[in-house]
C-alpha cells in the first residue's frame, strides 16, 4: 500500500436533481409498504423543467391488484410526490411542487418476476434480481466511513440544515460538494481541496453578497472538517461563479445515478444496482445493506481496521451464490475464518433474502430519508438504518471462538 496519496470524495444535496428523483422514488416506497410490507416496489423517477413521471413495477394488497388501481391510490401518489418535492424547498419558476405536470406510468409487477421471486410451496422466497453487492467499513471516521466522503455529506447537511432553518436565505437547494483528503499511510493528514457548489438566489455571484456567500461556505467549512487538517486547503466555492438556475429545471434527474454518493464515495467496490426506488425483496438494496452491516460490525469487534464484504446473487434463488471477505491485511483473524463465522450464526439465516429482511426488519416505512446524504454512515433510530447497529459483534466474537 502508498504510504502517501491523495483521495477525494463526492456528495450531493437533497435539491440535486438525481437526489429529487430519489426521494421520489423513495417516498413511493415508503407509501405503499406503509399500505402492504409485502408490496413489490420498482419505481423509477424522471424529473426536469415542471415535469415528474413515475415509472416501473409494482403490486401490492390494496395498491394495485388484478391490472387495476385500488381506489384512492392515483391521487395519494400524486399528493406524495407534490410533498416531497415541497419538502425538499422547490417553489421557482422552473420547478414548483405546486405547478409541475405529474405522470404516473406504474403498471403491474410481470408475473415471470413474480413466480420467481415469490415463496412457494416448494421453495423459499428467491432474490429479486441477480447481481453482486459490497459492504465496507473503516476505521477513518466514527461512523467507520470513508472521510471524504464523510465529510462533503457533512458539508452538504448543514447547509441544508441552515436553508430549511432561514439561518441561510440566500441558498437554494441544489448543491454538491467534494473533498480531497492527504492520507499518509491508512490516516487522513490533510484536506488539500474543498468545492462546494451551491444554487442562491439572485445577486449572490458578485459583489458584497458574493463575498457573504463564500464566507458562509467557508465557514461550515470549518465547523465541519477538524482544524487541523485545514492547514494547506485550496477552496473552490461556486468555481462557475453563478449558479442560480438549479435543481431538476437546471438539468433533468434520474433515479439511481448517484450510486457512489449514496455508498462509499468510491472507498470501495460498487456492484452497480441503485437503492432508491426498489423494496426489500431486490437485492441490490438488502444485500448492500447487509453487507454494510456485516463489515460495520467487523470493523466495530475489532477484527479489521479496514474492511469489504461482496455477496452475490442469482434470481429467483435464496441462497447467495458467494460470500467473500477482505480485510485488507489489516484482520486479527483470517478472512476465510470470518466468512465461516458470518454463515454459522443463526441468525443471518444463511443470508438468504427473508433471513435479510427479516433480520434487519425492512419491511417497514423507512426509506425516504436513505435517499439524500448517504445510506451509510447515518445514526439507527428506532426502526430507522437498521444495518448501521453494531448489535452483531459479540455473535462475531463468539463464532470465532
Amino acid at each position: 500500500m502508498r504510504n502517501s496519496y491523495l483521495f477525494t470524495s463526492e456528495s450531493v444535496s437533497e435539491g440535486h436533481p438525481d437526489k429529487v428523483a430519489d426521494q421520489i422514488s423513495d417516498s413511493i416506497v415508503d407509501l405503499f409498504l406503509s399500505i402492504d410490507d409485502e408490496a413489490r416496489i420498482a419505481c423509477e423517477t424522471l424529473c426536469t423543467t415542471q415535469l415528474v413521471v413515475l415509472a416501473g413495477e409494482i403490486r401490492g394488497r390494496g395498491i394495485y391488484e388484478d391490472g387495476e388501481w385500488a381506489p384512492g391510490i392515483p391521487e395519494r401518489v400524486e399528493a406524495t410526490v407534490r410533498e416531497t418535492v415541497k419538502d425538499i424547498g422547490y417553489e421557482q419558476d422552473g420547478f414548483h411542487w405546486e405547478q409541475f405536470t405529474f405522470l404516473n406510468k406504474l403498471h403491474g409487477q410481470s408475473a415471470h418476476i413474480a413466480q420467481g421471486v415469490d415463496a412457494g410451496s416448494n421453495k423459499d422466497e428467491g432474490a429479486g434480481d441477480q447481481g453482486i453487492m459490497f459492504g465496507y467499513a473503516t476505521d477513518e471516521t466514527p461512523d467507520l466511513m470513508p472521510a471524504t466522503l464523510y465529510y462533503s455529506h457533512k458539508i452538504l447537511e448543514r447547509m441544508a440544515a441552515d436553508r430549511h432553518s432561514g439561518a441561510a436565505p440566500f441558498l437554494e437547494p441544489d448543491a454538491k460538494s467534494q473533498v480531497t483528503l492527504r492520507y499518509e499511510g491508512s490516516l487522513p493528514v490533510a484536506a488539500t481541496a474543498v468545492v462546494v457548489s451551491t444554487q442562491h438566489a439572485a445577486g449572490y455571484d458578485e459583489g458584497e453578497k458574493e463575498a457573504e456567500l463564500h464566507a458562509y461556505v467557508r465557514r461550515v467549512i470549518a465547523d465541519v472538517i477538524p482544524h487541523v487538517l485545514l492547514r494547506e486547503t485550496e477552496y473552490h466555492i461556486n468555481p462557475t461563479g453563478s449558479f442560480e438556475i438549479g435543481g431538476p429545471d437546471g438539468d433533468a434527474g434520474l433515479t439511481g445515478r448517484k450510486i457512489i454518493v449514496d455508498t462509499y464515495g468510491g472507498a470501495a467496490p460498487h456492484g452497480g444496482g441503485a437503492f432508491s426506488g426498489k423494496d426489500p425483496t431486490k437485492v441490490d438494496r438488502s444485500a448492500a445493506y447487509i453487507s454494510r452491516y456485516l463489515a460495520k460490525n467487523i470493523v466495530a469487534a475489532g477484527l479489521a481496521t479496514r474492511c469489504t464484504i461482496q455477496l452475490a446473487y442469482a434470481i429467483g434463488v435464496s441462497k447467495p451464490l458467494s460470500l467473500y471477505v477482505d480485510t485488507h491485511d489489516t484482520g486479527t483473524v483470517g478472512d476465510d475464518a470470518i466468512e465461516a463465522a458470518i454463515m454459522s450464526i443463526a441468525k443471518l439465516g444463511g443470508l438468504t433474502p427473508r433471513s435479510i429482511r427479516t433480520h434487519l426488519g425492512l419491511n417497514k416505512a423507512i426509506y425516504r430519508q436513505t435517499a439524500a446524504y448517504g445510506h451509510f454512515g447515518r445514526r439507527p433510530v428506532g426502526d430507522t438504518f437498521p444495518w448501521e447497529r453494531t448489535d452483531l459483534v459479540e455473535d462475531l466474537k463468539a463464532a470465532l471462538g
